[in-house]
């Protein structure tokens, strides 16, 4: 009798499920066309207006008990982004203004493992009211505004926390590639924690301002539990301070997760992971003289080591020469001011590194 209401049970859990499921497919076909309503829309006083619509829809999908795990896989231009524990969701997307400025919405999605349920917040773009770099613990509602990437777990005692990647259009000038932290008082989010330890100083949270005309990778490897990013410095010793002409400087800095801290490591060398994959390339035939085609497998190798094929050679990290001049850092990033450094070697692979996407900052 045990096994027959069992057998009950499971087969009602199935229909269930399976109803939710179509439900969500339901409900994505009609956020897809409210999605590209909104991102059609001409000007700013329509966009709020489908935006609301879209806004509402999302947040009764994402209501439904398998949110967590169904793919929105049709939502283009809206970032779905889940923490490596599977407790956390953002729902994330950008609306651009007639100004080309940004208003961006997020709602996130929280299991909480305790209750057994999940909790659903919201991020509200204050970014007019508030400091351009807050630098403060943020409430919900007083939020600065970006498109995230990445969420990582990390926990200080009992804790959970999540420390963010994101990304901010800043303006038609520069960008904003930023780190933050995510936790949770009962249910009610809070953004920034003392955890950055950046030298002399504790930062709740870090921004990198740079030239909208380059690329700032900023990426987490769990391999080596560090956040590896560009080194910025100004194009010229005139910029200095004036972010909006920082570009990378080919050189690496890193934050290592240690003792509960992000603890900032200067001019790190950036790896890259080996492949599996074969090269095809024409190679000559000492003996005959003829091309042959030859498969050689991927290998990185390190040029400062003295055993390496390459002979040894030691590459070092400095900006180009200008004029004959002496290559010399700046020495200053956006975050303090960095004299005296002395630049460790840092090694490049024949192979450049697979850049994480950077993120359209125009409505499709």
């Amino acid at each position: 009798m045990k096994a027959i209401i069992t057998l009950f049970i499971l087969f009602f859990w199935s229909i269930s499920f399976a109803q939710n499921d179509s439900l969500l497919v339901k409900k994505e076909k009609e956020l897809v066309i409210l999605l590209n309503d909104l991102r059609a829309a001409k000007d700013n006083t329509e966009k709020e207006a489908k935006n609301k619509l879209f806004k509402q829809q999302l947040q009764e999908a994402i209501k439904l008990p398998e949110a967590m795990t169904y793919p929105f896989a049709e939502l283009k231009t809206i970032g779905t982004v889940i923490s490596d524990d599977h407790k956390i969701r953002m729902f994330n997307w950008n609306v651009e203004q007639d100004d080309q400025s940004q208003k961006y919405y997020c709602y996130i999605l929280r299991y909480d493992a305790r209750k057994k349920d999940f909790f659903i917040s919201e991020l509200t773009d204050n970014s007019f009211m508030i400091p351009a770099r807050p630098m403060d613990v943020l409430e919900a509602k007083d939020w600065y505004g970006a498109l995230y990437y990445r969420i990582i777990p990390i926990s200080r005692g009992n804790k959970e926390m999540y420390t963010l990647l994101g990304y901010d259009a800043n303006n038609t000038m520069s960008n904003i590639k930023l780190i933050d932290v995510l936790s949770f008082t009962g249910n009610t989010p809070k953004l920034g924690s003392p955890i950055f330890k950046m030298k002399n100083e504790t930062l709740k949270r870090i921004f990198f301002e740079h030239s909208e005309k380059a690329y700032m990778s900023l990426k987490y490897e769990p391999e080596y539990n560090r956040i590896i990013y560009d080194h910025l410095s100004p194009e010229t010793e005139s910029m200095t301070g004036f972010y909006s002409y920082y570009v990378p400087d080919f050189s690496y800095d890193a934050l290592v997760y240690v003792k509960d801290k992000w603890v900032l490591q200067e001019d790190v060398v950036g790896i890259n992971h080996d492949s599996s994959e074969k090269l095809k390339v024409y190679v000559q035939n000492e003996k005959t003289g003829k091309l042959e085609l030859k498969e050689i497998k991927e290998k990185w190798e390190n040029p400062s080591d003295p055993n390496a094929a390459a002979g040894g050679n030691e590459h070092v990290a400095v900006k180009p020469e200008v004029s004959g001049e002496a290559p010399k850092k700046t020495g200053k990033t956006n975050l303090s001011i960095r004299k005296g450094r002395k630049p460790k070697p840092v090694t490049y692979s024949l192979y450049p590194e697979k850049k994480d996407k950077k993120v359209k900052k125009k409505n499709k």
